[in-house]
């Protein structure tokens, strides 16, 4: 399959790749290491969504990326089947965009290794999540966690993806694949084009516990198709403002992870001010505040839990999704892949 697009350089200066159609390629993965939360989908999917317009779509469920922690295989399976389930029903349609999974097509983890070539050890070093995970994951500090980045330049790059939309925790490993793809380019020719973070509108969405971001490993999560009861259990105790340890004592919305975490992008403006009102004059308690978000959360994450069910009594739709995605992505990798070994002079000169 011929990808016919082109590359050129932007106002700054960047190499930018454009399909055939004249639009940006974008590309993002998701992690299936359990059950998709609402940090996922107000940090990232609900943001892919927007893109589905007007750029060129790739989404991925990176199963490689998820084996550089300690997990039981017999569930993974499950568990891509369960994000590709998660993914399209909050939204991103088949027919506008390429979802596919890692691990089918290998040129990722080919091009991985190319890249680990061209890639500063030092850069590696300081990585943030680097040196979070090590800590989350002291027995079992592996070298895949370490060249987590790289994999994911490749992921990126592989497509020629531009556009990278992301949250503001994954801005420094969109920076290293910038530099990863300026220094294959110095030394072998422009073939990668500069890719830049797109930012989503809720860069960072903490847990209940409001201390940490929301994480399957810590506990502190709403998932994306949880049940209403479910939700409610753990909203219920859920982290607000220190300062209002009774109805009476007014707080500071800003101050109160309820807000900003949930109401922010789940609630309305007409409800934003009558929390602003209500709480900074004890005029409503912590509860009736829950209470409202719980009722705005359902009227968003409803709808895409009776999609979810849908498609689950639907698996040869999905598996054919992931499947002609595979087969379209391994088209395009196959060309990249091969632009990238003659660029370092890895093909054999017939006589």
């Amino acid at each position: 399959m011929s990808d016919q697009g082109t590359m050129k350089r932007d106002a700054n200066d960047y190499l930018t790749y454009y399909n055939a159609s004249g639009k940006v390629r974008t590309f993002s993965g998701i992690q299936p290491s359990g059950e998709v939360h609402i940090g996922n989908y107000l940090g990232a999917i609900s943001n892919w969504v927007k893109f589905l317009d007007d750029y060129d779509c790739f989404f991925c469920i990176v199963d490689h990326h998820a084996t550089t922690i300690a997990y039981d295989p017999a569930r993974m399976p499950a568990r891509v089947f369960d994000a590709a389930v998660a993914n399209i029903a909050a939204g991103l349609d088949p027919e506008r965009c390429v979802i596919f999974v890692q691990s089918e097509v290998p040129e990722h983890t080919e091009l991985a290794w190319v890249f680990n070539t061209v890639t500063p050890f030092g850069d590696l070093s300081r990585m943030t999540q680097f040196k979070q995970k090590s800590q989350q994951h002291e027995e079992n500090i592996n070298v895949g966690l370490f060249t987590y980045p790289v994999l994911q330049a490749a992921d990126i790059l592989l497509y020629k993806a531009s556009a990278v939309p992301v949250g503001e925790d994954q801005v420094q490993h969109i920076e290293l694949a910038r530099e990863i793809a300026r220094k294959f380019n110095t030394r072998y020719g422009d073939v990668f084009p500069e890719c830049q973070a797109h930012l989503t509108p809720a860069k960072r969405i903490m847990g209940l516990d409001g201390e940490n971001k929301m994480s399957k490993s810590l506990g502190n999560t709403i998932g994306l198709l949880e049940e209403p009861e479910s939700i409610w259990k753990k909203l219920g105790p859920a982290k607000t403002d220190e300062r209002r340890k009774r109805k009476t004592d007014p707080g500071v919305p800003e101050d109160c992870n309820v807000y900003t975490s949930y109401h922010s992008y789940f609630s309305s403006p007409e409800d934003l001010s009558w929390i602003q009102e209500g709480c900074t004059t004890a005029g409503i308690g912590c509860l009736q505040c829950k209470k409202r978000l719980f009722k705005n959360m359902l009227a968003v994450l409803d709808p895409i839990r009776e999609k979810a069910t849908g498609l689950r009594a639907r698996p040869d739709f999905v598996h054919e999704v992931l499947s002609a995605g595979a087969e379209r992505c391994r088209g395009i990798a196959a060309e990249v892949i091969e632009e990238a070994r003659t660029a370092m002079g890895l093909h054999r000169n017939r006589v």
